[in-house]
């Protein structure tokens, strides 16, 4: 098997995390990753924020995406205590963003696991980060004008292993000739 296909075959969302901090040449590597991703008619609309795992922002938006769901804090934050959490946003006008911004996001995931590092794709904050404080994170996270948040990816050495979902083929495969 190819290191492709293995990291695709072996890739799954880590929870748990240890403290050790991702290197420059890691966080390059996995920002290289997002933004060497193919675009909708190549217009490379994505935006990559990298923030430290430590950074007040990330429990300013972990504040707020509790706020709307009524809830209290939980045993972890929403991105499990990553040393590093790749937002990426895009052109809020443009119809293919979301997309794009989902196929960058599964690039960093399998860079990070082809370079022995966890990561998880994060959707939840979705909510906060569209909200009544859109601006001011926006702002925080500096992303362009008219670019808002699409989605994001904890990522940091796994403190925790877990074992890749099985798939069934024959339920989820249909060949039409």
């Amino acid at each position: 098997m190819n290191d492709v296909l293995r990291a695709i075959a072996e890739r799954s969302s880590t929870r748990g995390y240890t403290k050790e901090k991702l290197t420059d040449e890691e966080m390059k590597t996995l920002i290289d990753a997002a933004l060497q991703s193919p675009t909708a008619t190549n217009r490379q609309e994505i935006f990559v924020t990298a923030v430290d795992g430590g950074t007040p922002i990330l429990g300013e938006i972990e504040a707020e995406m509790l706020r709307q769901a009524g809830k209290g804090a939980g045993a972890h934050n929403f991105y499990y205590e990553a040393p590093a959490v790749f937002i990426l946003s895009g052109e809020a006008g443009f119809r293919w963003t979301a997309v794009d911004a989902g196929i960058a996001a599964q690039s960093v995931a399998l860079a990070a696991e082809s370079m022995g590092l966890g990561s998880l794709i994060i959707g939840c904050i979705k909510g906060a980060m569209q909200g009544e404080r859109e601006a001011d994170f926006a702002k925080a996270l500096r992303f362009p004008e008219g670019y808002a948040f699409q989605i994001a990816v904890a990522v940091g050495h796994k403190a925790t292993e877990k074992t890749p979902h099985a798939v069934s083929f024959d339920d989820h495969v249909a060949f039409v000739k």
